[in-house]
């Protein structure tokens, strides 16, 4: 059957994606057989347009590592959201007469928020509310960061974020179990732990995080990570990425049926 609808996913490496299997999943239940769904590996961002333009089926973009603020001069709009966190992971395709208008959107903001939520509602009150009082610190400053900030401090979260060079409030050997104690929320955006490197994670004094701190993975592959496992031996609320992923990727398909 020809493909009259195509979808896909652009990134670096996308072996690790669950996208693409999601989406021809939903394809399937939804009973679109002339919809599908692809994964798109580019050596750089600058390849995005040349690639719509390339397929003139294709209708909707997911963008991955580490594309999600590269892509962002390439386009010809931003949704409010996207141009605030200073990341995109979806890009809606627009074509007329005149040409082909991208434009991009940042579903990873209510993806993460709502799968945020579920974790602060089941932790232990021992720490203040999401509030002034608050205190979150995010592992990594990329794409995926920059949506989690945005998520955070929306909700009156003062925030911190650690990482390997000194651009960050902390690096991962200044960071000691004393600072670590004061954050009752903690992120990891890097893809550390990603299949097929399951071992890894990153290199916090993890003896410092305290009962009850959230502790959210936004790796999804596999479902319990190597961090989620040094957290919950602390006592922490843990989670996978995979909600967050369900939550984005149902909010990129409301933008991409908004043009089919």
């Amino acid at each position: 059957m020809e493909i009259t609808h195509l979808f896909g996913l652009v990134g670096k490496t996308l072996s690790h994606s669950f996208s693409q299997r999601y989406f021809t999943g939903k394809f399937e239940k939804e009973g679109l057989p002339s919809y599908a769904y692809r994964n798109f590996e580019l050596d750089s961002a600058e390849q995005v347009r040349p690639l719509v333009e390339r397929y003139p089926n294709l209708c909707g973009l997911n963008v991955t590592i580490p594309y999600k603020k590269e892509v962002i001069p390439l386009l010809d709009a931003l949704s409010e959201e996207a141009a605030e966190a200073g990341a995109v992971n979806v890009i809606a395709i627009s074509r007329t007469d005149g040409g082909v208008f991208l434009k991009g959107y940042n579903t990873d903001t209510l993806g993460f928020d709502g799968a945020l939520q579920v974790c602060l509602d089941s932790r232990d009150a021992c720490f203040p509310q999401a509030g002034p009082a608050a205190r979150a610190l995010v592992l990594g400053t990329g794409g995926a960061a920059a949506a989690v900030q945005y998520v955070l401090r929306k909700r009156g979260m003062g925030v911190q974020f650690v990482s390997r060079s000194d651009c960050a409030d902390w690096t991962y050997q200044s960071l000691t179990a004393g600072a670590m104690a004061d954050f009752q929320v903690v992120v990891n955006a890097t893809p550390l732990g990603t299949w097929p490197a399951m071992e890894a994670c990153a290199p916090i004094p993890y003896e410092g995080i305290r009962p009850g701190t959230v502790c959210f993975d936004l790796v999804y592959n596999p479902p319990e990570t190597a961090f989620m496992k040094r957290c919950a031996r602390q006592q922490a609320v843990v989670s996978s990425g995979l909600a967050m992923l369900h939550g984005q990727a149902e909010a990129a398909w409301r933008i991409w049926n908004n043009l089919v």
